[in-house]
């Protein structure tokens, strides 16, 4: 039977503030949690990305703050800096109805400025293992009397191998806390780790309908590795996904995936551990403002990402256990909204992708990239029209989770293609050749001219495979097209603008 956050023992101040947010009913994960964690026991809770765990530690402890009394009473530990600032963000919207007072602390932030403010003694911490394990070195905080400890998405902390600094801030926090331990799955060392530091856990699980949510479809995309940039190109073309995470392996493999997905003029850009923190944070805002439509990341930086609209998570790279595989994909379908997850398999990957199935208890569809479309056995795409003019309804089936999805989330959708280009096509770039003619520059247009007065040969063999029509097999502009244009001048057309 479904309850109120009232009925759950949740104080009318903070039910109002969430109400003005839009949150008015409890999840399943909510109404078992939260009245555990009130009165004071040890959780483990093991439920699917996407179920608002968040407020089911983040409202308990908020109201179990006691104001008046300046010192850290609860520390929240999360894997990744991202994570660190949605849950911020989330105990910042409620801090005032409880009177408490909330920190990030992770890295890549100036940690100057962390210890001026942990001397004013904020009532919740949230940060990363890494820097909090710095803090507690230099003395500039203490967890003696602190009373509430969270361990969030603890499988990919120890997954990760942050086990040492965890066990190193475990030691230094009073044995009568009460620990929450929260995680979408529930390996071995987990349950160790939480034998080990928590006193008689009440074990809390929600079962899914599946270990990976129905509302995402799951599909495996048979390919090469010479074939999965083009594979992916082409597949972003077709299902035009409002927000897309494409996932790789390491960080270096996720640059180059991106320059090269930028160059055929893609709004996409990149998100790993190399880019500075105030990167990061600009290119998840524009993400999360679908300013930017596709985003390259790998495992450790989206962890926990948590961005209304993503339609699709493609495994560029497929992940080797269904850990891995369930984090990844929860990235869509979140909160009851449908989504896709395409992995990409060469044959060297089904391996890998046995043990995912065998883990997660069903079968993906095996599916073949042809081009225009998806073949499977069943039908995935309806067409009609010119897709690349924008003037037609060619769409895969999944493609259309992008509109519907961002209109039933409240999500404003931009004046633009499906496919992130915009409507006027290549006017824009042609006016931006005219603006550059008129200011006296050479426009980027003729730029390749610079090397020669005529097409190479290997130009004109590239013109003459495409059928003379300056258009490659996969619809794209042509080499020879691009070498005789040149680079795009700042005005230049892109997809994605």
């Amino acid at each position: 039977m479904k309850c109120s956050f009232q009925e759950l023992g949740i104080t009318p101040l903070l039910t109002e503030l969430l109400k003005a947010d839009g949150v008015v009913q409890p999840t399943p994960v909510q109404e078992r949690a939260i009245p555990a964690i009130l009165e004071g026991q040890d959780v483990i809770v093991q439920a699917q990305t996407g179920t608002g765990k968040t407020l089911a530690f983040v409202l308990p402890i908020l109201q179990a703050i006691r104001p008046e009394e300046r010192y850290v009473q609860a520390l929240i530990v999360t894997p990744t800096r991202e994570l660190a600032l949605q849950i911020t963000e989330e105990a910042r919207k409620l801090q005032a109805a409880a009177g408490a007072t909330v920190l990030a602390a992770y890295g890549g932030q100036d940690v100057i400025a962390q210890i001026h403010k942990l001397q004013e003694a904020p009532h919740v911490v949230i940060g990363t293992p890494g820097r909090l394990l710095d803090h507690l070195r230099r003395e500039t905080i203490r967890l003696d009397r602190l009373s509430m400890l969270v361990l969030d998405e603890a499988d990919q902390m120890l997954h990760l191998g942050f086990l040492p600094e965890v066990e190193g801030i475990l030691e230094q926090t009073p044995e009568g806390r009460q620990t929450m331990l929260f995680s979408a799955t529930m390996p071995d060392h987990v349950r160790q780790l939480a034998r080990r530091y928590m006193r008689q856990p009440l074990d809390i699980r929600i079962e899914g309908r599946r270990v990976t949510l129905e509302e995402i479809e799951q599909v495996a995309i048979e390919t090469t590795d010479r074939a999965k940039q083009a594979t992916l190109a082409g597949m972003l073309e077709q299902l035009r996904p409002y927000l897309a995470v494409v996932f790789c392996r390491t960080k270096i493999r996720a640059k180059k995936l991106n320059a090269a997905l930028q160059a055929q003029g893609f709004e996409a850009d990149e998100l790993h551990g190399d880019l500075t923190q105030a990167k990061r944070e600009e290119v998840m805002q524009r993400f999360r403002e679908a300013r930017l439509r596709v985003l390259v990341a790998t495992d450790v930086a989206a962890r926990g990402l948590d961005v209304e609209g993503v339609t699709h998570v493609f495994n560029y790279d497929i992940p080797h256990d269904a850990e891995s595989y369930i984090h990844r994909i929860g990235r869509t379908g979140r909160a009851g909204q449908s989504g896709a997850a395409f992995t990409f398999v060469a044959p060297r990957d089904l391996g890998f992708l046995t043990d995912i199935e065998g883990e997660i208890g069903m079968r993906l569809p095996r599916r073949k990239w042809a081009g225009p479309e998806v073949r499977s056995s069943r039908p995935v795409a309806e067409t009609g029209g010119d897709r690349r003019s924008g003037r037609g309804t060619e769409r895969a089936n999944v493609g259309r989770v992008g509109e519907r999805d961002a209109r039933r989330s409240g999500t404003r959708l931009k004046p633009e293609l499906g496919d992130g280009r915009r409507p006027n096509g290549g006017r824009e770039e042609r006016r931006s050749i005219d603006r550059d003619e008129r200011g006296g520059r050479k426009p980027a247009a003729h730029a390749g001219s610079r090397q020669g007065h005529g097409k190479s040969a290997s130009s004109g063999k590239e013109m003459s495979r495409s059928g003379g029509t300056g258009r490659s097999r996969h619809g794209g502009t042509s080499h020879a097209q691009r070498q005789e244009r040149g680079p795009r001048g700042r005005g230049g057309s892109k997809r994605g603008r």
